[in-house]
């Protein structure tokens, strides 16, 4: 075959396209900033075991995993709690990031891609508006296709030109600014609920969990601008007042990350170029994960580039991978984002609102392993809904802003089913266009 692939950057989604393409005979190098292992953070990952199955990626041994617990989620006054109710099929696994990286790295080798670590890519080689290699510093490194994996602020996406059509920025509160630390546990103190997440915690703009283990507490803290230790270690010593067994020793983690929680990109390909994982935007916007959907996204991209039998790798036979992706999640995952955006102006006394009337309840909170938009989130039936719509017209404003987000959900499902199903370079670009403006506007 000789078509020669690179993958640039070590995301899941990136490996599993990898592995794939080269078990399919194709010649594919991956190339990798940071030293083997060094890959990932010092904490744990959940994710849908299905997705490795769809990846064609084998299960990893039983013994590297275990199944995420029921959360437990809080509104602003903490005055009622509701816990999911995931059903034993539809659990999650939760894996330390190192041996999901180590799981992917060696399967790939196993299908024979090779790996570049150590080997930082600055930006995309173009000859004209395609996309026909990268340079790793200075090196210039030539292919027929490039995967772009490298993650939210990708050096590949971030410096194509107009012409792509690709979306370069994130856009305004559309990342995710992540603490993460493991603390070891003090006092003979245990909490009711092994997994609790605090919504609008302390009244601002941020999300923590502590879920409780035998020897430590897993703290979380998300917020929408960046944030220090110093930040994080207050919201620590808060969480400490409803959580006393949080120490003060940190045995793990400690970390930051970004993560992009927003729309996917409104094109993921361009003539030599596909994005996947965070490079395209492609995690969950309510929660922020992002494992799964870019293992199953691979699968997509895999089959694209084999139907390619010119293998000419241009957007116009690359574009059966953006359809295929938006079929399959990106169009939930796009309405979804409304919802996330809504979730932004609310005020902490609305939250509680909602949680105290019943209006929200446990099955609205339960995200399982196959919540890939809102319809399987939200299951009412006819007499639920009126009877929560009743509660919910006591509250005029909130009634309100209850409207819009469903007027903006429906226009997003929309929108996206305009997609064109067909490569038609005019069409494409205007519904592109059409789609990051209806977005635009909801930041404003």
């Amino acid at each position: 075959m000789g078509k020669t692939i690179l993958v640039a950057g070590a995301g899941h989604g990136g490996l599993a396209a990898a592995a794939d393409l080269a078990r399919k005979g194709y010649d594919v190098t991956l190339l990798e900033q940071k030293a083997e292992d060094a890959l990932g953070y010092d904490w744990t990952d959940i994710f849908a075991p299905d997705a490795l199955i769809a990846a064609g990626v084998p299960y990893p041994s039983k013994s590297l995993y275990t199944y995420k617990d029921n959360m437990t989620f809080f509104p602003p006054a903490k005055s009622v709690a509701l816990t999911q109710r995931v059903p034993d099929n539809e659990r999650e696994i939760k894996m330390e990031r190192s041996d999901i990286y180590a799981h992917l790295i060696a399967h790939a080798k196993r299908c024979g891609v090779k790996f570049r670590f150590e080997t930082e890519v600055t930006a995309p080689l173009l000859l004209g508006s395609r996309v026909c290699g990268v340079y790793a510093g200075e090196e210039k490194l030539y292919a027929d296709l490039v995967i772009d994996a490298c993650g939210l602020d990708s050096p590949l996406r971030t410096a194509l030109p107009d012409v792509c059509g690709v979306e370069r920025e994130v856009g305004e509160n559309n990342v995710a600014y992540v603490y993460r630390a493991f603390y070891a546990r003090t006092g003979d103190y245990t909490p009711k609920h092994n997994y609790e997440v605090y919504l609008l915690h302390g009244g601002r703009k941020e999300v923590a969990w502590v879920a409780t283990e035998p020897d430590f507490a897993d703290v979380l803290i998300v917020r929408f601008e960046p944030f220090g230790t110093e930040e994080a270690d207050k919201v620590v010593a808060e969480l400490r007042a409803t959580d006393p067994h949080i120490g003060d020793t940190v045995v793990r983690g400690g970390q930051f990350a970004k993560i992009p929680v927003r729309q996917p990109l409104s094109m993921l390909v361009a003539d030599g170029y596909a994005a996947i994982g965070d490079s395209a935007f492609m995690t969950v916007p309510l929660i922020g994960s992002g494992i799964a959907n870019a293992l199953k996204a691979s699968h997509i991209l895999s089959e694209t580039v084999v139907a390619d039998k010119a293998c000419a790798f241009t957007a116009e036979t690359l574009w059966r991978y953006q359809t295929g992706y938006y079929k399959l999640l990106g169009t939930g995952y796009a309405a979804m984002t409304c919802l996330k955006n809504a979730c932004l102006t609310m005020e902490p006394a609305e939250v509680d609102f909602l949680f105290e009337r019943g209006i929200l309840t446990e099955k609205e909170v339960t995200i399982t392993a196959n919540t890939t938009n809102l319809q399987s989130m939200i299951k009412l039936s006819m007499k639920e809904f009126v009877e929560r719509a009743k509660k919910l017209c006591t509250d005029k404003i909130l009634l309100t802003k209850i409207v819009r987000i469903a007027s903006q959900i429906a226009s997003a499902t929309a929108l996206c089913a305009m997609q064109p199903k067909v490569w038609a370079p005019q069409s494409v670009r205007k519904w592109a266009a059409s789609y990051n403006a209806f977005y635009a506007r909801q930041q404003k």
